[in-house]
Parts: C-alpha cells; sequence; structure tokens
C-alpha cells in the first residue's frame, strides 16, 4: 500500500492512498501516538472517509433514477485507491473519479477531492464533491477518525473524559441494528464535560443532531485536552466498539447518517441528503488539534 507523508517539527502524519486515508498522526516532540493503528484486534480502520453515504442503508439498498442499488455501511470510497493530485510542505490532495466500478454502487458520475493540510498542532481535513453529472446527485460524506483513548499505558479509557462547547444537556439517538432507532437519551454534562463510563457505548454509536455543537474535545485524567475536533456540520457521532473496550474513541462529523428504522423513500428522500445540479460543488472540512 502506496504512504504518503505531510511533516513539520511537531507532527508527522502518515496517509494511505487507498480510502486517502489518515492511518497515523505521531508527535515529534513527545513520541505520542494520536490515532488507532487499526491492528485488526478491534477495528482495521484508522479514519476512513465515508462517501457517498454515511451509516447503513435501509435494507442495504437505496433507490435512484427508478432503480435499486446496494451498498455497504459508509460507502465505497473507504476502500478504493485515490490518485495523488499534488503536495507542497504543507498539504497534499488526492481525488477519486466515478468508473465503471463505482456506476454498479452509485448511479452518478462525480469527483471526490481528499485534501490533508497541516499547520503546527492541526491537521484540516477538507473534502470537495463535484458533479460531474448531466443530473442532479444526491450523496452523504462523513468523517470517522480514532483517536487513541487512553493514550499512554499508564492509563485506562474510563480515566478520560469527552468536553463539548457546551454544557446544556445533550440528546443523543442510537443505532439498532445499525439503523437510528428513536430511542436514545441525553447526556448530562458538569461544565460541557462527562467522564467516560465503560458501558457509554453498550449500545453502538451515539448521534448528536441539532444540538448546536462544533467541537468536541478528548481529555486526559487530568482533564488536559489532548484532541480538539472542530467541525460545522449538522451532525456528529461518537463511537467505540461496543463491549470491547478498546482503546479508542471515534470522534465523527458528518454530513448524513443511517436511515431511519422507518425510512421509505428514494436517494433524494434520505435526512441529510446533499444535493448538487449539473456542475457544482459541495465543500466542507474539519480540523483536529493534537495536543
Amino acid at each position: 500500500m502506496e504512504q504518503f507523508y505531510l511533516e513539520n517539527m511537531n507532527l508527522k502524519v502518515t496517509i494511505n492512498q487507498k480510502g486517502a486515508e489518515v492511518s497515523r498522526v505521531l508527535s515529534k516532540e513527545k513520541g505520542t501516538e494520536y490515532m488507532w493503528n487499526a491492528d485488526g484486534t478491534y477495528w482495521n480502520r484508522t479514519a476512513p472517509v465515508l462517501f457517498p453515504i454515511v451509516g447503513s442503508l435501509k435494507d442495504k439498498k437505496f433507490t435512484a433514477e427508478g432503480k435499486d442499488y446496494s451498498m455497504s455501511q459508509h460507502g465505497f470510497a473507504r476502500d478504493m485507491d485515490f490518485k495523488f493530485v499534488k503536495q507542497n510542505n504543507k498539504s497534499i490532495t488526492f481525488r477519486l473519479d466515478s468508473n465503471k466500478f463505482t456506476k454498479e454502487l452509485y448511479p452518478y458520475d462525480f469527483t471526490l477531492e481528499v485534501s490533508y493540510k497541516l499547520d503546527g498542532y492541526r491537521l484540516t481535513t477538507s473534502w470537495k464533491v463535484i458533479n460531474k453529472d448531466e443530473r442532479t446527485i444526491h450523496f452523504q460524506i462523513g468523517g470517522h477518525p480514532a483517536f487513541m483513548c487512553p493514550v499512554d499505558k499508564k492509563t485506562k479509557q474510563t480515566d478520560y473524559f469527552i468536553a463539548f462547547d457546551t454544557d446544556k444537556p445533550l440528546k443523543y439517538s442510537l443505532l439498532q441494528d445499525g439503523l437510528v432507532s428513536s430511542d436514545g437519551g441525553e447526556l448530562i454534562t458538569e461544565d460541557g464535560v462527562i467522564r467516560i463510563d465503560e458501558h457509554l457505548f453498550d449500545n453502538d454509536a451515539l448521534i448528536f443532531e441539532g444540538q448546536g455543537v462544533k467541537r468536541v474535545e478528548l481529555c486526559k485524567p487530568d482533564k488536559m485536552v489532548y484532541i480538539a475536533v472542530t467541525f460545522d456540520a449538522p451532525l456528529f457521532g461518537i463511537w467505540s466498539p461496543a463491549g470491547k473496550n478498546a482503546p479508542f474513541v471515534c470522534i465523527e462529523p458528518w454530513y448524513g447518517r443511517a436511515d431511519k428504522t422507518d425510512f421509505s423513500g428514494t436517494i433524494a428522500d434520505r435526512d441529510y441528503d446533499n444535493s448538487l445540479a449539473a456542475g457544482e460543488s459541495f465543500e466542507a472540512e474539519y480540523t483536529v488539534d493534537y495536543l
């Protein structure tokens, strides 16, 4: 697997050509490994790009242009080799173009560009979707970065905290067989902070919609922030494999999500659908500060 690198005096970032996926972020000062290493024991990915869907489809299929298409969870981009486009000393860009394979899963002509920019301790992930079709296209896109938690062997995950940029109670939805259930719960924070409980992820991901949150942080046992994810996405998920005591937590900015258990309709009817007319483009980004 071919890999590319972004590096400065603070961090060294490794990006796989497959999936245009960040696979490693290393602190050159501290020797800290910030990202899950995808060794297969808990999860074999690190930070996949979710496209053209986020989450799962009802009955694992969608209808577009009068035809049914099947697609696995989170779409196909994460498993495809992207083309290297350009690189300078701060940023790198990859591209995925629709092709014969993608058209069997998703009927539209598109270009997806994924770029990374490293500035100090901050890595910015940028997405650009371009409609190359003659008709309106529909899609979702999202991030799924897995951050080490605990970040050192002397601590355990339940010593750590998650912080939000609000001190209000946060309502969340849960997944049932990969689909969004109406049943959920509410996180009661202490000044915007919760301790990670061993049962927090017993029911899979927590999905937060319409909460106004734009920054989520992982904090060490002394409550010092070591990961800060900032985004403008309309919803986000927090996840760690249920019941596995996995040593990582995912903070996931999303422009889309799984279907609800009672969903019926076409791809254009899906919640958080993003549509582009012919020739139009969509751009979004999120940042991670590795502290």
